[in-house]
């Protein structure tokens, strides 16, 4: 008996303790991390070629703490446009590892230019334009998400 209210003691504690990794860690919730500190974004998804195409076309705004996280995958070279996009966007593009590889800044609505994130890119946030470069966001900053698995540079774990 006392074996197996300790087992179950055992799984109890287990299942509080990976549910307070996954609190700290939710997928619709990014923390970017670097020498000018720390950001937390709420985030919609984007991971069907469907929700990354659409991606945030046609919003009147969004909030300051919120983005887009595009995942692909597997790392891609990849191109954005702001056709049909109504707000001022930074970009911020990541590789495998969650690390910063290109921060585009202020991307103009409705501009059709191609803006590359050069070579393979996991993910890419959007946020509203001008943050990044208020917050000191940069390459070499880190993000933190469970797209990224175990093998992160900032894992959830």
């Amino acid at each position: 008996m006392l074996r197996h209210m300790l087992w179950t003691l055992a799984i109890v504690a287990a299942n509080v303790w990976s549910g307070v990794a996954a609190a700290e860690c939710p997928d619709d919730e990014v923390t970017l991390r670097g020498p000018w500190g720390q950001a937390r974004f709420g985030v919609e998804l984007a991971v069907s070629a469907q929700e990354r195409a659409r991606g945030l076309m046609h919003r009147e705004s969004l909030p300051q703490s919120q983005g887009m996280l595009f995942v692909y995958p597997r790392p891609t070279p990849v191109g954005f446009w702001m056709k049909n996009t109504l707000i001022p966007l930074d970009m911020i593009f990541l590789d495998e590892a969650g690390r910063v590889v290109k921060v585009h800044h202020e991307a103009q609505p409705h501009d059709e230019t191609v803006i590359r994130g050069g070579g393979e890119v996991k993910a890419v946030l959007e946020i509203n334009g001008g943050l990044a470069k208020r917050l000191g966001i940069f390459a070499d900053s880190e993000l933190r998400h469970p797209a990224f698995g175990a093998e992160a540079a900032w894992p959830c774990e």
